[in-house]
């Protein structure tokens, strides 16, 4: 008998919930003690094996402190698509987190703009010119 893939929908949401709980530095253990289940079952909304329930989700969402709609594409006010966007990818990513949580932490501009164009200039493939989109009108003159 062939194992029943996971819908895209629950792999979304699942994972979803893994960048908000990383986020906030909570392991899977943690979650599954304040939901009263076992970690196992916590990997496996994660990876989308299991549906997260309305109710659970409900719960998981005051727990993460995010709304319902977090967990779905647009907040809920459009259509999930199968493919992750490239922010959840990146967030995702234990050194994307990390770097997330690093950079979040610099408070001056002029820094972060210079980590900016550091990584850039580290990147194997080019990247789209996007520098209009990340210039400080305070920071340029």
């Amino acid at each position: 008998m062939k194992a029943k893939s996971p819908n895209s929908i629950d792999v979304y949401v699942g994972n979803r919930v893994r960048v908000r709980r990383k986020t906030l530095g909570m392991t899977q253990h943690g979650l599954a003690q304040l939901l009263g289940i076992t970690f196992q079952q916590i990997q496996k909304y994660e990876k989308g094996t299991n549906r997260i329930g309305a109710s659970r989700l409900q719960r998981i969402s005051e727990i993460l402190r995010v709304p319902v709609g977090f967990f779905f594409e647009n907040g809920g006010s459009g259509p999930i698509e199968a493919q992750t966007s490239e922010l959840n990818k990146f967030l995702s990513s234990k050194e994307g987190l990390a770097l997330n949580k690093a950079f979040i932490a610099i408070e001056d501009p002029n820094i972060r703009q210079k980590l900016v164009a550091l990584a850039k200039s580290l990147a194997v493939e080019g990247l789209p010119d996007i520098d209009s989109e990340l210039q400080d009108p305070v920071v340029h003159n």
